[in-house]
């Protein structure tokens, strides 16, 4: 009597469905660009590298090219990834210029203070969370939390005052000293040195009255119209990593975004 054969192996879009997070019956596409999206969490290419071309993917995956293709155009339109015409396609960045400030939102008037921007950092504090804290960043109530103030001058005009909250697990050994020394944008610090990546962010912005405090920092009147943003940052899953409290001088700036 023959021996009893193997069951056959179940198709590639099946093994898929079986090692992504997500509905089984997501375009193949969409489940390249999940086992891509985990490629880039787990750190399998740093950013500013170059991933594997399309032709290399669609080997590794047993896909067609243009089923690649389709997955790296949706990374490239969620910023992960950024494609260089003649050269491939790279993990994104915050060290590239035009990255740099990619949540910040501020142009000058046309008599406005143009010119390089100026980071001066005020203090960096290990806290306990506030309820308000923890919230945002989705922490238990006296979890450690960073707090970093900074102002942001332009043309050696103070424009932003930001206060910025961190999970303190994430970001160990992040000290006053160590902003300070960084030449670069603050995200290309936390993507290089602790790992995080800041992908996409809310906001949530209104008008606000300048306290003395404040207005002694942004060199305006007390009671002076500011803008007051407040931002969320996620990683990866949408988890959040950051908030961000930033009153905005506007009296030589304008808040300027783009809707599609």
């Amino acid at each position: 009597m023959s021996a009893a054969l193997p069951p056959a192996s179940p198709p590639f879009s099946t093994v898929l469905d079986d090692t992504i997070d997500g509905p089984a019956f997501s375009p193949l596409y969409q489940q390249i660009k999940a086992l891509l999206t985990r490629s880039l969490q787990g750190g399998e290419w740093k950013p500013g590298e170059a991933i594997p071309s399309e032709m290399e993917l669609a080997a590794r995956f047993k896909v067609s090219q243009g089923t690649v293709r389709k997955a790296i155009d949706e990374l490239a339109v969620d910023g992960l990834v950024v494609r260089r015409q003649g050269k491939g396609t790279f993990v994104a960045t915050h060290a590239e210029e035009h990255v740099q400030y990619r949540f910040l939102r501020l142009e000058p008037d046309p008599e406005g203070a143009a010119g390089p921007v100026e980071r001066r950092f005020l203090d960096c504090r290990r806290l306990r969370a506030s309820a308000e804290v923890a919230r945002a960043l989705e922490l238990k109530l006296g979890e450690p939390a960073v707090q970093v103030r900074r102002l942001l001058l332009f043309a050696g005009v103070p424009v932003v005052l930001d206060e910025i909250w961190l999970p303190g697990a994430l970001f160990k050994g992040l000290t006053a000293e160590r902003l300070s020394e960084y030449r670069g944008p603050l995200y290309a610090l936390f993507e290089t040195e602790f790992g995080v990546r800041m992908l996409r962010a809310e906001e949530k912005i209104r008008a606000v009255a300048a306290s003395a405090a404040e207005a002694e920092l942004l060199a305006v009147p007390e009671g002076a119209p500011l803008l007051s943003v407040e931002r969320r940052t996620l990683t990866f899953g949408d988890k959040p990593v950051e908030l961000r409290r930033g009153l905005y001088q506007t009296a030589t700036h304008f808040y300027r975004n783009e809707l599609n």
